[in-house]
């Protein structure tokens, strides 16, 4: 059910973990789709079935009956025109649509954050605690990615704009008692552009789906390929994802790659095959369905992942496969893939080191199945219930208690 800003009064909502009852919101930038974001909020809507969700905007149907049955209360920018196509338009805007909301009324405020959900107001008295995936990537390291291409007087214009929410996104940063990044390289990020004191951030890796995929290599063999004939990616295809190096590496080392997925550069990654020096050769399958995923995974030779993430699921959905990665040695990758256990690891971001780990003569050799599968189970959906539970009761006890000292090395908006 969508609604609104109401001011309706919160109801308690009961979670076995914490202590006692509580009146909670959720927090979450918008609602379009299941993507990462949107599975480690559906494990926050059932620590807390019955709780408020608060976002920019919602596409009714586009999440899974966990968050959507539910009061869900959108800004004002769910009434702009066109507003499910074009949203990302009214970004200068974000901020002060996720202060609209009112808040008054809930114990606890647990936002699920991007972009600016981190910087919803609690009441005065509650806590506020922030999964997040990152500070907004196109205002802070990842501008020039997004933006680079534009012409020079729209860059500037741009380049203003996120001057002015980069201000805003840090001022805000105070509004939060307890950070939980998704990964060690996002709580950096926290302590160096926000000045979050690194207490009050632990790092809380998201959820992966191990039984989906474990023994996915035992199972039918794609058409038109043998089983560890092809180098697999599976990503959306923006210049970040660095999709451009792994084409180029796998025509140089002789390898056939098989691309995943879609987005703006498809066009220019398949002029880049085409052009390529090499004996090997990529194909594009566009967008998959779900359901296919796993056989593309169990019968790669490898997963290639050449991009500095975040922290990047797939590489633990392809070892939990038990397929190898071949990774950039930064990032999120640092924190899932492990020399020799589940991966390779590619020391520069250029095409000449990533076609040299293609050729690693340990891809062709056997791996441990059960053991990569072990390793991926270190992050999968049971454990995250379980430790987001555990940090939201430490974090209501700290908060409960009055010598607690606030969060240090922000300021508080």
């Amino acid at each position: 059910m969508t609604e609104a800003i109401s001011a309706t009064a919160p109801a308690p909502v009961t979670a076995p973990d914490l202590p006692e009852p509580h009146r909670v919101a959720l927090v979450h930038d918008w609602l379009t789709g299941m993507r990462g974001g949107e599975k480690c909020l559906e494990v926050m809507g059932e620590i807390f079935p019955g709780a408020d969700l608060f976002t920019l905007l919602h596409v009714p149907g586009s999440v899974s009956p966990v968050i959507e049955d539910r009061r869900i209360v959108t800004s004002f920018i769910q009434r702009l025109p066109q507003a499910e196509h074009r949203y990302r338009w009214a970004l200068p805007f974000f901020p002060r649509a996720v202060e609209s909301f009112d808040l008054d009324g809930y114990d606890l405020v647990l936002s699920s954050s991007h972009c600016v959900a981190k910087g919803a107001v609690a009441a005065p008295g509650a806590l506020s605690v922030c999964y997040c995936y990152t500070p907004m990537r196109y205002v802070w390291d990842r501008f020039d990615d997004y933006f680079g291409g534009k012409p020079a007087p729209l860059r500037k214009l741009i380049g203003w704009e996120a001057a002015r929410l980069r201000d805003w996104d840090r001022r805000t940063a105070g509004r939060v008692q307890r950070w939980l990044p998704i990964s060690n390289v996002v709580r950096q990020r926290l302590l160096d552009w926000y000045g979050v004191s690194p207490a009050k951030a632990r790092v809380l890796f998201p959820p992966v789906d191990v039984g989906r995929f474990a023994g996915a290599g035992r199972g039918p063999v794609p058409n038109g390929f043998d089983s560890g004939s092809y180098d697999f990616v599976l990503s959306a295809l923006v210049p970040y994802k660095r999709i451009d190096l792994a084409v180029k590496a796998a025509v140089a080392a002789g390898r056939t790659l098989v691309v995943a997925g879609d987005g703006p550069e498809r066009a220019r990654l398949e002029t880049l095959a085409a052009a390529a020096t090499g004996s090997g050769r990529v194909v594009f399958l566009g967008r998959v369905a779900d359901a296919e995923l796993p056989a593309w995974y169990g019968h790669c030779r490898c997963f290639v992942f050449p991009g500095l993430e975040d922290f990047g699921i797939t590489p633990l959905e392809a070892t939990a496969a038990g397929r190898p990665v071949v990774a950039y040695r930064a990032g999120g990758a640092l924190d899932t893939v492990q020399e020799g256990l589940n991966g390779v690891l590619c020391e520069e971001q250029t095409t000449t080191a990533l076609a040299a780990a293609l050729a690693d003569p340990r891809l062709d050799g056997p791996w441990d199945e059960a053991a990569m599968v072990r390793h991926a189970s270190g992050f999968d959906r049971a454990r995250f219930k379980r430790e987001l539970s555990t940090e939201l009761a430490v974090a209501w006890a700290e908060h409960r208690n009055p010598g607690q000292a606030p969060a240090d090395g922000v300021e508080a908006s």
